[in-house]
């Protein structure tokens, strides 16, 4: 299963502060060395290696415990490929910022999953897992605004 989304940051007329391309990069790199406040249910995410420009992490969800690779390519996009295991699928979930010719700021979330989605009833619970990963990417933008009013940036 594929699909991809885009999520306005900065929407006109928002009562919120605006964010700046480097602030969110700062939150996506926030979500790569601790995504537990990003990811509702993960107890813990432990990095077992560092790379250039790539982490290798665990994280656990209560007894589950699923492994992915971080790689990021600053300051545009952070992929993450998640291992496939009896419990999890796998896939990958690229992260992209992008900037529109009026200096509108965008967050593109593709997603590519093990999940094949063939028959009808896969296919509803597709529909249900693109929804559920859409509210999870705009709780994403929403604690990268959290950590920017925190000024951890500085």
């Amino acid at each position: 299963m594929q699909f991809e989304h885009v999520v306005e940051v900065n929407r006109p007329g928002e009562a919120l502060p605006p964010l700046s391309r480097e602030e969110l990069w700062f939150g996506l790199l926030c979500r790569a060395e601790d995504a537990r406040p990003f990811l509702l249910g993960l107890e813990s995410c432990r990095i077992v290696a560092r790379h250039d420009n790539e982490l290798v992490r665990e994280l656990a969800f209560g007894t589950t415990v699923i492994r992915d690779r971080v790689s990021l390519y600053p300051p545009d996009r952070i992929c993450f490929e998640t291992e496939a295991t009896q419990e999890h699928a796998g896939g990958n979930l690229v992260i992209g910022i992008e900037e529109s010719e009026t200096g509108g700021l965008f967050l593109r979330f593709c997603y590519r999953t093990g999940f094949a989605g063939d028959s009808e009833e896969e296919i509803k619970v597709a529909d249900a897992i693109r929804s559920a990963y859409h509210h999870a990417d705009l709780d994403t933008l929403r604690v990268i605004r959290e950590i920017a009013r925190s000024g951890k940036m500085q």
